[in-house]
């Protein structure tokens, strides 16, 4: 029997654009198969968010574009520029 299981891969890009270059990442594996997680290399696994598009993911969500509050704008917080993508992976067995 197949079955189907979701992989989660979160990008940090440097911008809004998906073509943008990668700054950090994350990936969740339902499948059990990948075995990297946040940033424990030293490469990104795409490039660009438009990278992992083309190679099948597909994005479940855009970050949020909040304007920096005045007098913010060199602060450290977290990385806004978050997109969220899914890919799902069949199981044989």
């Amino acid at each position: 029997m197949t079955a189907l299981r979701q992989k989660i891969l979160i990008l940090y890009l440097s911008n809004s654009a998906l073509d943008s270059s990668v700054r950090g990442w994350t990936l969740y594996d339902g499948t059990g198969k990948d075995t990297y997680t946040t940033g424990d290399s030293e490469t990104p696994p795409y490039s660009t968010g438009l990278d992992a598009l083309k190679d099948g993911w597909r994005v479940i969500q855009f970050p949020q574009l909040i304007p920096p509050y005045p007098g913010t704008e060199f602060s450290t917080s977290f990385q806004q520029h978050e997109f969220i993508f899914e890919k799902l992976e069949e199981l044989n067995g």
